[in-house]
């Protein structure tokens, strides 16, 4: 039975941040993927990471636009602290290795972002989630001794001791089958959102809400779930990620009369308005008949107003998008895109050291939710969020660990997720497909829960949720072997999703206003007077979502009318 000072499930940017962290704290550390941890999902990050870095900037300024950004939801004691240490952090990454771009002076090049007053964000071409990665991946390397990587594991569910603490995970070794229980004196999750719950999507097939729903059933508070992120340029054919950099170099948006639309919507920052103001605006272009494409559902990013060497220079993961998936050239023509459902700005509800309320259980990352992004992330927030939190997360449980001795989870846990998964297999082949369910899921959210929504879409959208979660409970799958067997882990994910979406929906439904993402067509306006708060979404004993609320916490900059 592995034990440990800190078990992290998840191996991207924050996981891997937080390793290194309470590695370097002195503790025995566990770090645990179902993928290896290059293949995490933030190796699909591009634009860059914000940070106060410049002469003329100032973390209080980045600060106000991240507030501005989140439409005065996010927490402010939270957003000061990581904006505060944003530029120790760049400089941190830059002195291990990550290699940034840099200009003709040979200074950190910086690019402009959207909601962003200056340019503040560093980068490297359009491929910096994956350049931060492989460093972190190489600094853990030094660690061996004290860090144990636990590669293609898929964590089944949290553990708590008779006190309540959370004690640790039951996992299961992907490759073999075997399931483990694992002993931590502290557990941080840091396995990302649940972009899979929508279709189509920009997150990867790895990103089902396992971490936020495991926290949920083990009685931990999620927030802000009605506040997902549809990122304005994703490509329209498969909703793959253009980067926020392509308009950070001045690329264009038109509409089918080849007008920059953005001047009706945003006029002082054209396309670099926040991502939720130039999403409505598209798909409000759209739905009045504006849109290109065979069908009207798309909008043109025109790419050829930047220089092609530049394009070629730091934008060239995209230039092979283009070509390779829309069969577009992007220096010589315009590429179709629409918005895609791309972030959660929800998660996990924990304090600035990643603690949630349930003593031993941390989160950072997407699977968090601080709150630093509020109603809406800028970008080039997220892989701050993760490095940041991640940090300060790995060092207070490694810290906290110093003082515990080692819990012992019950060896039964493992038995007791063992027949969850013999159940799986052991279903009859007259239910529905996993990946039917899992379709159905990512159409009806992407529908009813998107740019736009109304009660009774909402509505409808729960009504379908319901019937999907007794369907989910009874899908077959048609592997029943040990070895690799994905089709019990996509049943298993399935209910992780199904989970996520009904807490997104009551959410949205209960939250009668609009403000950063959530624009209810029924409630058009923000309304600071009941709705400036935090919605929390708690499991009760019959497994149905609860409600509660908590304030959000307003430091220096009183909510304003927010405008680009």
């Amino acid at each position: 039975m592995p034990a440990h000072d800190v078990l992290i499930i998840g191996a991207g940017l924050a996981g891997q941040r937080a390793a290194l962290a309470a590695a370097e704290t002195g503790a025995s550390v566990a770090i645990m993927s179902k993928v290896h941890p290059v293949r995490s999902h933030s190796v699909a990050a591009a634009g860059g990471i914000n940070a106060a870095i410049a002469i003329d900037d100032d973390w209080t300024e980045h600060a106000y636009d991240t507030v501005k950004g989140s439409d005065f939801l996010g927490d402010q004691d939270a957003i000061e602290i990581m904006c505060s240490e944003a530029p120790g952090e760049a400089m941190h990454l830059e002195h291990i290795g990550v290699t940034f771009h840099r200009n003709d002076k040979g200074e950190l090049d910086l690019r402009a972002f959207g909601g962003a007053s200056k340019k503040r964000t560093a980068y490297v071409a359009d491929i910096t989630g994956q350049a931060i990665l492989h460093v972190l991946y190489e600094q853990l390397m030094r660690h061996h001794e004290t860090v144990d990587s636990f590669e293609e594991w898929f964590c089944t569910s949290l553990i708590r001791d008779d006190d309540g603490h959370c004690a640790g995970a039951v996992a299961r070794d992907i490759r073999s089958g075997t399931i483990e229980v694992f002993n931590a004196k502290s557990v941080i999750l840091a396995n990302g959102g649940n972009g899979q719950c929508y279709k189509p999507t920009t997150n990867a097939l790895i990103c089902t809400g396992d971490g936020i729903a495991q926290a949920y059933r083990a009685g931990a508070p999620i927030m802000d779930m009605e506040m997902v992120q549809y990122h304005p340029t994703t490509l329209a054919e498969n909703g793959f990620l253009i980067t926020e950099g392509a308009r950070g170099e001045g690329a264009h948006l038109l509409n089918s009369e080849g007008r920059r639309f953005m001047e009706d919507y945003a006029p002082n920052k054209m396309e670099l308005a926040s991502r939720d103001v130039v999403s409505r605006a598209e798909q409000t272009e759209i739905n009045e008949g504006r849109g290109v494409g065979p069908d009207g559902q798309g909008i043109y990013l025109d790419i050829t107003v930047v220089p092609r060497k530049r394009v070629l220079e730091a934008l060239r993961e995209i230039v092979n998008i283009g070509r390779d998936f829309a069969g577009t050239d992007i220096t010589r023509e315009p590429i179709m895109i629409r918005p895609g459902q791309h972030y959660i700005m929800g998660g996990v509800r924990t304090d600035v050291d990643g603690q949630t309320p349930i003593p031993g259980l941390y989160a950072a990352g997407e699977v968090a939710c601080v709150s630093v992004h509020g109603g809406n992330r800028l970008g080039a927030n997220s892989l701050l969020d993760t490095l940041i939190f991640g940090r300060r997360s790995g060092e207070h449980a490694a810290r906290r660990g110093k003082e515990l001795a080692m819990p012992k989870a019950p060896a039964t846990r493992a038995s007791e997720d063992a027949a969850q998964i013999k159940q799986i297999i052991d279903r009859p082949h007259d239910g529905r497909r996993v990946s039917e369910i899992k379709d159905e899921l990512g159409a009806t959210m992407n529908e009813f829960v998107a740019v736009y929504r109304d009660e009774d879409g909402l509505k409808k959208a729960g009504e379908i949720v319901g019937r999907l979660k007794e369907q989910a409970a009874e899908a077959y799958v048609d592997d029943r072997g040990t070895v690799f067997n994905q089709d019990v882990l996509g049943a298993l994910e399935v209910g992780y999703m199904i989970d996520c979406a009904e807490m997104t929906i009551v959410s949205a439904i209960d939250r009668k206003e609009s403000r950063g993402a959530q624009f209810r067509l029924d409630y058009p306006d923000r309304h600071d007077e009941e709705w400036l708060k935090h919605i929390n979404v708690t499991r009760s004993a019959d497994g149905e979502p609860e409600i509660s609320y908590s304030p959000v916490t307003i430091t220096q900059w009183e909510p304003e009318v927010r405008k680009y």
